[in-house]
């Protein structure tokens, strides 16, 4: 028996807000949606164009307030292939949260406060 990564998922408040940020911020598109009939969650799976993982974006109707996320110490990590032209968009878009110079990483934080690290290609 063998496993493979499928997705992650984060929870969001505005999904517009959260598809533009990830759009504009990480190159992330639609690869497919999944709506409730009656309305009560919208659920849409992003992907970079060149890896089979996805992010999983869930917009729930009825959780209005802000999610709850701990000490945020879990995250995503994101490979740049121009770190530096990442950083300059990211610094930008205002959107850097934490700079670890020493160890050549930023993280940047997303619409809901969920922080996705960017990394340079390894060598």
């Amino acid at each position: 028996m063998s496993f493979t990564f499928a997705h992650n998922n984060l929870n969001v408040a505005d999904l517009g807000r959260a598809l533009a940020f990830y759009g504009e911020a990480l190159g992330l598109r639609e690869t497919r949606r999944i709506e409730a009939p009656d309305g009560s969650f919208t659920i849409v799976y992003l992907g970079d164009g060149r890896t089979p993982h996805l992010l999983e974006l869930t917009w729930l109707r009825d959780h209005p307030q802000a999610y709850n996320l701990g000490e945020n110490e879990f995250h995503l990590a994101f490979t740049a292939d121009d770190y530096e032209a990442a950083h300059r968009k990211h610094a930008d878009m205002g959107c850097i949260c934490f700079e670890n110079p020493s160890m050549g990483i930023y993280f940047i934080s997303d619409p809901d406060g969920y922080w996705l690290e960017v990394v340079p290609p390894a060598k």
